[in-house]
């Protein structure tokens, strides 16, 4: 057999079922009209922005990074909860408007930026993280055609990655940002222009689980972000530190040391530099502020037996879950954290792949996991299903459109 992710901490059995927030998963399923189907738990997504705001020094804000899981319900409900959004399309921007959050809490990161959501952004008072030199000529252009002061950072490519990340987004040559050595003179430029200065966004890496790697890559940023502020000559009012900071998905893995992570940084905080001491900071995250907050249901619709081999086929699959199916980034295949949501607290009977109901062998859940015997009707569960699901797997791929959605 080939083991499975670890199963989140915070969900529980009732009557042997997989339960959410006291809600059993066949309950959840009727409330939501059908299977497959998105929950996402508000309990837990609030307890784990209430362990960030404790073990975090308290000059330093939180972020939700929207790209993570748009849902609207958790929009609205992050609106309460964080201090800013960051977003990366006009889409987005659309999105957290119908939400009504205030758009000066709002920054737009991304490169290729469209001359219409550079005009969206800059009419709504967004602060605009620039990834180039010409995006700087862009957006000063149409700022001066509206006759408003646009509100812009920039974002920096630093000269350094985040070890053991799962996406590296600094270091060498990169389509996001500006490099290092260019950033003075860029800032200098806007700053010259008249725009309104909000400092440096610094993106090292994400999902990274290597609590000291994550240390590292906050201290290096800090000394970056005092280098350029001094070579800049001016004030660095904000600086958005990144992210990187992972959630548990495979087989072994372990969830990252929020205290030690909290306590490094407050001790950094404590010798600032002159330049940096009226900084206002934030990290920005997305997967591990609803990551795990969110399970994925889906029903068996057949079982079979193919050359001693048991398959689990279910009514949902990578159309729904890109990750869980391996076709997110992985190298390697690796099963996530799944179960039998109906038989949650039941023992391993048998060996067997839950695949999905996709014409494709692409489309596997699980791969030879062990699980209690299952038959068709039975849920199963996909956990850390709450960030990159929904919103980044191909729904309309061949006809099966969107999974229901809930936030309970």
């Amino acid at each position: 057999m080939k083991p499975l992710g670890p199963i989140p901490p915070g969900f529980t059995n009732i009557e042997g079922e997989l339960a959410v927030s006291g809600r059993k998963a066949s309950a959840l399923v009727a409330a939501g009209g059908s299977t497959p189907l998105f929950v996402y738990s508000e309990q837990l997504i609030r307890r784990r922005l209430s362990a960030l705001r404790q073990a975090m020094p308290g000059r330093l804000s939180l972020n939700y990074a929207i790209k993570a899981n748009p849902f609207a319900p958790i929009l609205g409900l992050m609106d309460g909860l964080v201090d800013g959004f960051d977003i990366a399309s006009g889409g987005e921007l659309s999105l957290v408007q119908a939400a009504g959050i205030n758009p000066a809490r709002i920054s737009f990161a991304g490169p290729g930026k469209r001359d219409f959501e550079l005009e969206l952004a800059i009419s709504a008072g967004v602060t605009l993280n620039l990834e180039s030199s010409g995006e700087a000529d862009r957006v000063l252009g149409i700022a001066e055609q509206l006759g408003i002061t646009p509100r812009l950072a920039i974002r920096v490519n630093p000269d350094f990655d985040l070890k053991g990340s799962g996406m590296k987004m600094g270091g060498g040559a990169k389509p996001f940002g500006v490099d290092a050595d260019q950033v003075p003179d860029l800032a200098r430029r806007i700053i010259q222009a008249g725009a309104d200065w909000r400092g440096f966004h610094i993106f090292a890496g994400s999902q990274s689980l290597d609590s000291e790697a994550i240390v590292q890559s906050q201290a290096e940023t800090l000394g970056l972000a005092a280098r350029l502020a001094e070579a800049t000559g001016h004030a660095l009012p904000q600086c958005n530190l990144g992210g990187g900071l992972g959630i548990p998905y495979f087989p072994g893995d372990l969830p990252v040391d929020l205290i030690l992570i909290g306590q490094r940084i407050a001790d950094a905080f404590e010798k600032l530099p002159d330049v940096l001491k009226a900084t206002r900071f934030c990290l920005e995250m997305g997967r591990y502020l609803v990551g795990e907050a969110g399970i994925y249901l889906t029903r068996i619709v057949d079982r079979k037996c193919s050359h001693g081999e048991t398959f689990l086929v279910v009514d949902g699959g990578l159309h729904h879950q890109l990750a869980a199916t391996g076709n997110f980034g992985t190298v390697i295949r690796r099963n996530y954290p799944v179960a039998i949501a109906s038989r949650f607290d039941a023992l391993v009977e048998e060996e067997a792949s839950i695949v999905g109901c996709l014409c494709t062998p692409l489309d596997r859940i699980a791969e030879k996991g062990g699980f209690p015997r299952a038959d068709i009707g039975d849920l199963v569960v996909v956990f850390c299903a709450g960030a990159y699901g929904a919103s980044a797997s191909p729904a309309q791929f061949l006809g099966h459109g969107p999974a229901v959605e809930m936030l309970v």
